[in-house]
């Protein structure tokens, strides 16, 4: 227990960062929906699903090799630090250099004329996320949760900070005089483009506070050292691809293969717009999985030594499933409310019979990484790239085969099937190599109860809005109850035990 509750300590920690950072982030959707064109919204959606699938590319896998390498292989921590920091700043160099000297013709591939500095941008971005991996790493490590927390929470107020000042302060200046409409090379005609600049900024500044926190390192490239980390990591950056592949690269695919006009006065750059907007109303799930990520990586290698641990990850796994089942249901049955909120503009709501399905796909994605523990613990990161490269492959061809049929869900489908193959592919060779004793059973009925609660209550209507939101989480007491007569002798063990008189 002492272990499991130390892991349920750091990921609560991590996640109320995660969540009061992102929520606060989250309020920028109605600033986008409100202030710029779905078009900008739809370039915006496209170039940071590139963003995200690059940041892969950037980092290769080297924050779990970090994590192994300080951890399992009876190295000095401090060495296997310089050294992987070493590596990565050198290959931001050249992976940095070279996407910016390729900007021109991106612009063009891409369809943005004359647009080469956005990607120019997107190169220092990428570039800057890449050297803080490390240090970040390393302070989930230490167990400084609270310092990694801090700098989070403060990059992104950096972030929403630049965001109104050049979306909305600026232009409300320019409008009653008190600034010229030329003051420091302002351009109103720009929406994606601040966005991009906000980011920048607020990476660029926090990189100092970040470094000298996790501790300056020596520039030394070891090759005993490098060698290993990167025959381990080379298999995850796959794994990571293929992640990103699904849950980013949808986004960017989207405008690419939808049919012109398939929705009645949206091109298909403004459909885009609407699809990304409501895949970030499923950001509360994954929110959670990335709270947990942060404190269960360094943990599940911590505890790897211990003869005891597959029962520990068997105990999480079940754990997570139940809890981001519930959340899942708690989100979807209260979208008719959720969704106008965050989605100002009409014309978005249109596209929020989806988020169930991606709610459900960052569940199984939580499922997977859960899952991937055992190739990691075990050096057999090779099987990622088999399993992930599957689950590449069907990403891409749901989107190419559906969403010319069925739209924003053929999009969304895409996420939900990628992640539960690569879930099955996952278990049946862990359980091969690595046994875990999981509660095959009692998750698979939570999670299929859990996801016809979820478009059950999403589409409840009585007409009566008070009785309909009453009744649609009248649906999470429901589950929850399952969960009571389900989990009781558990749930009794955990209490606290009344010493005899």
């Amino acid at each position: 227990m002492g272990n499991f509750k130390k892991l349920a300590g750091q990921t609560a920690v991590y996640g109320l960062s995660s969540i009061l950072g992102r929520s606060i982030n989250f309020l920028l959707i109605i600033v986008y929906t409100q202030y710029l064109s779905k078009e900008a919204l739809g370039s915006f959606t496209s170039i940071y699903a590139l963003i995200g699938f690059m940041n892969i590319v950037f980092t290769y896998g080297m924050e779990t090799a970090f994590f192994r390498f300080a951890t399992g292989k009876n190295l000095d921590p401090t060495k296997v630090y310089n050294s992987t920091q070493s590596l990565l700043i050198t290959s931001t160099l050249i992976l940095g250099s070279g996407l910016y000297l390729l900007a021109p013709s991106l612009a063009e591939w891409l369809d943005y004329p004359g647009q080469a500095y956005l990607f120019r941008w997107t190169a220092l971005i990428l570039s800057f996320d890449a050297v803080l991996a490390i240090p970040f790493a390393k302070l989930r490590l230490e167990n400084k949760a609270l310092i990694f927390a801090g700098a989070k929470i403060f990059n992104i107020l950096l972030n929403i900070f630049f965001n109104l000042l050049l979306i909305i302060g600026f232009p409300y200046l320019i409008s009653t005089g008190v600034i010229s409409e030329y003051f420091l090379g302002y351009r109103s005609d720009w929406g994606v483009e601040y966005i991009l600049l906000s980011n920048l900024f607020a990476n660029g500044l926090i990189i100092p506070f970040v470094w000298w926190k996790a501790g300056f390192f020596q520039f030394k490239l070891e090759a005993d050292i490098i060698k290993p980390m990167w025959i381990y990591s080379v298999p995850l950056l796959f794994m990571g691809l293929a992640g990103v592949t699904n849950e980013l690269f949808s986004r960017f695919l989207f405008e690419y293969v939808l049919p012109p006009n398939f929705y009645a006065g949206l091109s298909a750059r403004e459909a885009g717009g609407v699809f990304g907007a409501n895949f970030r109303l499923a950001i509360l799930m994954n929110l959670v999985i990335q709270a947990f990520k942060y404190a269960a990586e360094p943990f599940f290698f911590k505890q790897s030594a211990d003869k005891n641990s597959p029962m520990l990850y068997a105990k999480v796994m079940h754990a997570f499933i139940v809890f981001c089942s519930v959340l899942m249901i708690a989100i979807s049955v209260n979208l008719n409310w959720l969704g106008p909120m965050f989605l100002r503009q009409a014309g978005y709501e249109e596209g929020l019979f989806i988020v169930p399905t991606l709610l459900m796909g960052y569940l199984l994605l939580g499922i997977y990484f859960n899952l991937s523990i055992w190739f990691k613990i075990t050096d057999q990161t090779k099987y990622s790239f088999w399993i992930t490269l599957i689950g590449a492959i069907i990403t891409v061809a749901i989107i190419v085969v559906f969403v010319p049929i069925w739209g924003y869900m053929g999009g969304a489908l895409s996420t939900i099937t990628c992640y539960l193959v690569m879930c099955v592919l996952c278990f049946l060779y862990g359980q091969k190599h690595y046994p875990i004793p999981y509660k095959i059973a009692k998750g698979l009925i939570y999670l299929l109860i859990s996801f016809a609660l979820s478009y059950l209550g999403f589409y409840l209507d009585l007409g009566i809005p008070i009785l309909n939101f009453f009744l649609k989480n009248s649906l999470i007491l429901l589950y929850l109850g399952l969960i009571f007569l389900l989990e009781k002798d558990q749930i009794i063990s955990y209490l606290p035990k009344r010493k005899k008189m």
